[in-house]
């Protein structure tokens, strides 16, 4: 084992040790946190190989007939390398990153890189066929996709209506929502990995005849458990909403309208219902479509489970995301370090498509048909509160954007750079980089993608994704038996530099907040906390990141319990209208078993 000290939280530490750590027969971690991250390092490094000695590995994948993650266990393999100072110093590079913290690939890839499964990414999108075969195997599919550390995402618009006719038996179809009941039940019965629940994502499109049923299904019956929903919204809709007219809905199974809806009525009832439960999302499927980069290949109909990646039936990506916290220095975004770090993130991705085991055949030839990886950021919050910005202000939307651009710009042409070594994807021709430019020559699909980070971040010690701090001090449950206290370090190292008192410290840790406490208004404006942030502000920030993320940007609009329906009507309006691909808000206390709690004692409004 490594004799490397790394400088963890006990939080880092207490997650690392029940989830991501290597254990023996008795659940003890056989692992240091140093050894994982040398684990994944040397296991991903090697996938350069398989550009550096093309013939020699060819020659050995001829031989074994064993993909490529098998062979490099090979001990011809291993011969052919044992010298190579390049690849060691790509380990060097991609442990550098990890060990540091400041990137971190999706969770799947620290749980098995190096290890015997060997499954490293994190979302997937299955299809559902209007077929009860193929929804069988579907759920079929589902299963060894969450055994091996993933999520799944899925449009159920293709399944006929309920009632409608079933010509083998000459009954009636029970309709999407009992065939989601299915995967629930299905996703509950497996661990991901054994190291987390299983996670879905349910779509269903605005203009299925079942739509109302859908809309109102967790709130009526109190199922779905392990689903997030969303309503797959069409332009055609939103133009009904604003001349507050009807809607065609259409019986898939036949392609015929059956009936018309009025708009407003329905987005009415999407608002109420994401009020009272926090589903469902919407999700704006033609903005999706207008951008995605392989049309050629077909339509996008769903995302993974937090939305950020809309992927098409059987594709797979991987994500991993920078650490911003660590790129302030002396009160100003460090743009040299910052741009070395996206191009070694979009590296180190491109490896790790060439060696995940994909759960299918089909999967692996779609996603090495189209290598999309997604860069993401963490630590924003805490990147602003470094900068002295507050969350809340127009200056904070101007880092955002220059900050993503340049992340976009940076991810490009390192994925430029690597298709001029290795090759662009081969879906390439026909895509909309297909244009003639070398500059568009890319080796990846898509290059970023902003997810939500919660368990990485914690491991990180920083705030997550692109979210305002949750509170000053907050639990998060991590397993079902498990939580931890996360405490602000830039909040209390202000506090110490302000000489705050030790009372007022500790009040505002207790709530979670600033709110109500006699401290100044510059300091109260710099640590806004979630629910503090106006709603629209919170839309604009996820505009900011998705006008320069090529997949989409998972942003939770974080409201306070005494928000309204209509709050959220407007909040869906604004996410269409600034081109978001998607949204989802949650009510403070709207779900039971929340994953985020206030600081002890907290309870809002009191």
């Amino acid at each position: 084992m490594s004799s490397a000290i790394i400088s963890l939280s006990k939080n880092a530490k207490t997650v690392l040790a029940l989830r991501y750590l290597e254990k023996d027969e008795k659940g003890h971690p056989k692992e240091m946190p140093e050894d994982l991250f040398r684990r994944v390092a040397k296991n991903i490094a090697l996938a350069d190989t398989k550009y550096r000695y093309r013939q020699q590995v060819s020659a050995l994948l001829q031989k074994y007939n064993e993909p490529f993650f098998q062979v490099v266990k090979r001990k011809e393999f291993l011969q052919l390398i044992k010298d190579d100072a390049k690849i060691k110093k790509t380990e060097q590079a991609f442990y550098g990153m990890m060990r540091s913290s400041d990137f971190l690939p999706n969770s799947p890839t620290l749980f098995n890189a190096g290890r015997t499964l060997q499954q490293l990414a994190a979302c997937f999108v299955l299809p559902v066929e209007d077929d009860l075969d193929a929804i069988f195997q579907a759920v079929h599919h589902t299963a060894l996709i969450h055994q091996s550390g993933g999520g799944t995402g899925f449009s159920f618009s293709r399944l006929r209506p309920k009632g409608d006719l079933v010509e083998s038996t000459q009954g009636a179809a029970s309709g999407p929502i009992s065939f989601m009941k299915i995967f629930d039940c299905a996703t509950e019965q497996i661990k991901q990995g054994g190291k987390r629940r299983g996670a879905n994502m349910g779509i269903l499109r605005v203009d299925h005849p079942d739509i109302e049923e859908f809309i109102t299904c967790k709130s009526r019956e109190n199922i779905l458990q392990n689903f997030n929903i969303s309503v797959g919204i069409t332009d055609g809709f939103m133009k009904a909403y604003r001349e507050n007219k009807t809607y065609a809905v259409i019986n898939p199974r036949t392609g015929k309208a059956v009936g018309r809806k009025n708009a407003r009525k329905i987005f009415r009832l999407i608002a109420q219902e994401a009020w009272k439960t926090a589903d469902p999302g919407v999700i704006f499927l033609d903005t999706i479509n207008k951008t995605q980069p392989t049309p050629q290949l077909g339509e996008i109909e769903s995302t993974n489970p937090c939305a950020e990646l809309p992927l098409l039936p059987y594709e797979a990506c991987n994500l991993g995301s920078i650490n911003l916290a660590h790129f302030v220095e002396n009160g100003a975004v460090d743009y040299e370090r910052l741009r070395t770090t996206v191009r070694e993130a979009v590296h180190f991705l491109d490896n790790v498509i060439d060696m995940s085991n994909y759960p299918l055949p089909k999967i692996m030839e779609i996603v090495h048909g189209n290598r999309k990886i997604g860069v993401g950021v963490m630590g924003f919050a805490d990147m602003l509160v470094q900068l002295e910005v507050s969350y809340v202000s127009e200056e904070a939307l101007s880092i955002t954007e220059k900050l993503m651009q340049f992340i976009s710009e940076e991810a490009k042409k390192a994925s430029v750079a690597l298709a001029k070594v290795r090759g662009v994807f081969p879906n390439f021709p026909g895509s909309r980089y297909d244009t003639g430019r070398e500059d568009d020559r890319v080796r990846n699909a898509t290059r970023t993608s902003i997810a939500p980070t919660g368990t990485i971040a914690i491991i990180a010690g920083c705030s997550s994704g692109i979210e305002p701090l949750f509170a000053l001090a907050f639990t998060h449950r991590i397993v079902e038996t498990k939580q931890v206290t996360e405490i602000n370090r830039y909040f209390i190292a202000e506090a110490k530099k302000h000489k705050l008192p030790r009372s007022l410290v500790e009040k505002a840790i207790h709530q979670g907040t600033l709110e109500g406490l006699p401290a100044s208004a510059e300091l109260k404006k710099l640590f806004v906390v979630a629910h503090q942030v106006p709603a629209a502000h919170h839309v604009r920030i996820q505009a900011a990141f998705q006008k320069y993320v090529d997949n989409a940007v998972s942003k939770t609009v974080n409201l306070p319990r005494s928000a309204t329906p209509k709050d959220i009507e407007k909040i869906y309006l604004l996410a269409y209208k600034l081109g978001c691909k998607g949204i989802s808000i949650y009510r403070y206390g709207s779900k039971e078993g929340q994953i985020l709690s206030f600081g002890k004692g907290y309870v809002e409004g009191r």
